[in-house]
């Protein structure tokens, strides 16, 4: 059974507000999870119900603090929203309806918020300024700023092109841009600038990263052409409001995943999680590899497709992840990294550079924390090497504030000897916040 209890410390802040977290390891996982809804999809669902023509229903909205920071932005951008429980109603403003804030916008931790609503705000004729917490203001946003640039949006942004982001926006032209890196954010916030252009915007992809926003978009009433990697949008279009129902984040899904097929005698269920094809290189990964994962329940919801998943206990042989798959694992890369210690031959990637200018450096946090638990791992510029049957063994994590860094090294307790303590565990709210509890419930 996974054992929580509360240190002096969590004692005097209170269970929500801890620092910490104690775990150890799991005879067997069992039960069914519903998971709130994707974070991905909550962020496009929401910035386009903002600029769409009436009102928008969004049912299980991501309860995550990033998708809030959303919400709040639009807010201050003059759009009325009402939350209850896992509804989120807004007021369309229509596409020229967004009032200049009175003050700079705060995107918190959110990299989703900042580099989308960047492409929004290029496109209206006012001055915003986008900034966010110590973490964000950390992240790259010279990879937005240039297409959007090239598009006409006057924009300054802090030292290295990092927040906060200054843009004067109006009058945008359409551009065809090649992408110099795997980014469903630059992509989304290029597309949703092309909104406000007259004429066609093109993204060239090397690599296909997740189409939330082309999928939402099409559902919404805009023109979308796809051709090989290369996806345009025709400027100008009337989006509608609707009602729009959010599939389960398979991002989260993902730590319970690797959770049921590492910990012994475990059956899992994992109710509506979202299966869109962009999203499901985990699996794809994972069942050549010999994990028991059974989709069943397949339907299809506002253009994306959701079913349900059970998970049962594997013995997996691990090997070296293909570099094509990257792009699609990049957020579930250390808890992947996690479970190659577990694995016949351990894990390998390269092609993860990205990981360095995520809300960690999570490469460095990864390898840093697995030695900490005594496992054997090698440290790459774009990625690592985990070495196969290893033991770990309980040791104090630190996820440098890292949402998916805390929950990743939760799952690695499961399967240690001894305590595991997880610093400052909070930091999972960003996405997850009913994380420890649920994983609470399926111990036992």
């Amino acid at each position: 059974m996974v054992i929580f209890f509360l240190s002096d410390e969590d004692e005097r802040m209170g269970l929500f507000g801890s620092k910490s977290k104690k775990l150890s390891a799991a005879k067997k996982l069992e039960g069914a999870v519903q998971f709130s809804g994707d974070k991905s999809i909550s962020h496009r669902y929401a910035m386009l119900a903002a600029i769409a023509e009436g009102a928008s229903e969004i049912h299980f909205f991501s309860t995550s603090a990033d998708c809030q920071s959303t919400l709040d932005c639009l807010k201050s951008l003059g759009v009325k929203i009402e939350r209850k429980d896992k509804v989120v109603k807004i007021a369309g403003v229509g596409m020229d309806g967004l009032r200049a804030p009175t003050g700079p916008l705060d995107a918190g931790n959110s990299g989703s918020t900042i580099r989308m609503l960047s492409g929004i705000l290029a496109g209206q004729p006012f001055r915003s300024v986008l900034g966010g917490d110590a973490s964000l203001s950390r992240r790259p946003m010279k990879r937005v700023a240039d297409p959007l640039t090239l598009m006409g949006a006057r924009i300054k942004t802090a030292d290295k092109g990092c927040p906060p982001i200054e843009i004067e926006g109006g009058n945008l032209k359409p551009i065809r841009y090649e992408m110099p890196v795997a980014s469903a954010q630059v992509k989304s916030a290029i597309l949703l600038a092309g909104l406000f252009a007259e004429g066609e915007t093109e993204v060239v992809e090397k690599l296909s990263t997740r189409d939330h926003t082309e999928i939402a978009l099409e559902q919404m009433g805009a023109d979308i052409g796809r051709h090989q990697r290369t996806i345009a949008v025709r400027g100008r279009a009337r989006l509608e409001g609707k009602k729009l129902y959010v599939p389960g984040d398979i991002s989260s899904a993902a730590f319970f995943i690797v959770a049921g097929l590492l910990t012994p005698d475990s059956n899992l269920t994992l109710h509506n999680v979202g299966l869109n094809p962009t999203r499901t290189a985990l699996l794809d990964l994972l069942v050549p590899m010999g994990g028991r994962v059974k989709v069943v329940n397949l339907e299809i919801l506002n253009g994306e497709l959701l079913g349900d998943l059970h998970v049962d206990s594997s013995q997996l042989s691990g090997g070296e992840i293909p570099e094509e798959l990257v792009p699609g694992l990049i957020d579930e890369l250390p808890v992947l990294s996690v479970l190659g210690t577990q694995t016949e031959q351990g894990l390998t990637f390269r092609g993860a550079a990205e990981l360095r200018v995520k809300e960690s450096d999570r490469l460095a946090a990864v390898a840093e924390n697995l030695r900490r638990m005594g496992a054997e791992v090698e440290e790459f510029p774009d990625g690592l090497r985990v070495v196969g049957r290893q033991k770990l063994r309980g040791a104090e994590i630190d996820p440098h504030a890292d949402h998916r860094i805390a929950m990743a090294f939760a799952i690695a307790a499961l399967v240690a000897e001894g305590t595991t303590t997880i610093k400052d565990s909070s930091c999972v709210d960003i996405s997850f916040p009913d994380f420890f509890e649920t994983l609470q419930r399926v111990a036992g």
